[in-house]
């Protein structure tokens, strides 16, 4: 994280328990206009003449529909078409910022290096250089396309109600304590990602990471998959499994009364203790526990779901 970013948190009252888990002391007032540091996020920068082609033959979505103003979800595969991670890609320029979870940056950046051979593509993490900042939104003021972007002193990037803007720390500064002055309450990082959970955002976490093929992300629905684009890293997995119908494993969103927050990749079993899914990532919300969760689908799309654990919690599909 910017030391100097950090330090204008901490004097905003933010309090760390380290540089993914921000929170802020209950502000107390009403309404819905909040702000947030999103702090489990990291961005790699990928650049260079080379840039979009590289990434063309190693990420699942179309570089050539990212643009200035319209940015995607997308995957990185392994050679057997599991996700290494999901991610966001934006357009600065000639460049292209990769926004994926800190925890998985460094692999991920790894990986990639392994391809660049002789082509003109320098990757860098830019975590230190830009500062992400969430900001909620009234119902009228959302956007007609996911996913669109605007810029002018900082990239923003639209998330229905929400949206994510990408700034250098002195913007990011600026941009705080403009937004306060017009009433956004500051709100702590895990409840941006209790957002992106109610919203279908797949992020993965080192123990999830290469454990499910994109379209059991729900990535497909989510326009994180281009089926014409040509090779990939992975691509006749997630090729096949889409043009054999579909797959047997699909994204939920899910909630269950927990007194600890299940753990990334935990088992979900049914009533006879059957194994039948596994837990993406949870966080605790307002009234409940919220969870994605990856099933095994059901023909009659009925599912009676319980946690592994000593109390054999339930879990409610919010839908399916």
């Amino acid at each position: 994280m910017n030391p100097n970013w950090k330090n204008f948190l901490l004097a905003e009252h933010a309090i760390f328990d380290n540089d993914t888990d921000i929170v802020f002391p209950s502000s107390g007032h009403g309404g819905d206009k909040r702000i947030y540091p999103v702090s489990y996020l990291g961005v790699l920068t990928i650049a260079g003449k080379d840039a979009a082609k590289f990434l063309q033959g190693q990420i699942t979505c179309n570089i050539n529909d990212i643009t200035d103003t319209q940015s995607s979800l997308g995957a990185m595969c392994n050679p057997k078409g599991r996700t290494i991670t999901t991610f966001l890609l934006v357009k600065n320029a000639d460049a292209f910022l990769m926004i994926l979870p800190k925890e998985l940056l460094a692999a991920v950046k790894k990986r990639l290096q392994m391809y660049v051979l002789r082509s003109d593509v320098v990757l860098t993490d830019s975590s230190d250089d830009v500062c992400l900042i969430g900001l909620s939104l009234q119902s009228a003021d959302a956007p007609e396309h996911r996913f669109a972007t605007t810029r002018q002193e900082n990239i923003v990037v639209d998330f229905q109600d929400r949206r994510l803007v990408i700034a250098e720390a002195g913007n990011a500064q600026a941009l705080w304590a403009e937004q306060l002055k017009q009433g956004f309450q500051p709100e702590s990082s895990a409840q941006w990602r209790y957002l992106d959970i109610i919203s279908g955002v797949p992020w993965l976490t080192a123990e999830t990471s290469e454990e499910f093929i994109p379209q059991m992300l729900n990535l497909d629905k989510l326009g994180g998959i281009s089926f014409n684009k040509g090779c990939y890293t992975g691509q006749e997995i997630v090729a096949r499994t889409h043009y054999l119908g579909k797959t047997k494993r699909e994204m939920f969103l899910a909630e269950c009364d927990v007194s600890a927050v299940p753990e990334p990749n935990s088992t979900i079993i049914d009533d006879s203790g059957q194994s039948i899914g596994k837990v993406l990532y949870a966080q605790n919300g307002p009234n409940s526990c919220k969870m994605l969760i990856v099933l095994q689908v059901s023909e009659t799309h009925t599912y009676n779901l319980r946690l592994e654990n000593p109390r054999r919690d339930e879990i409610i599909l919010s839908r399916a």
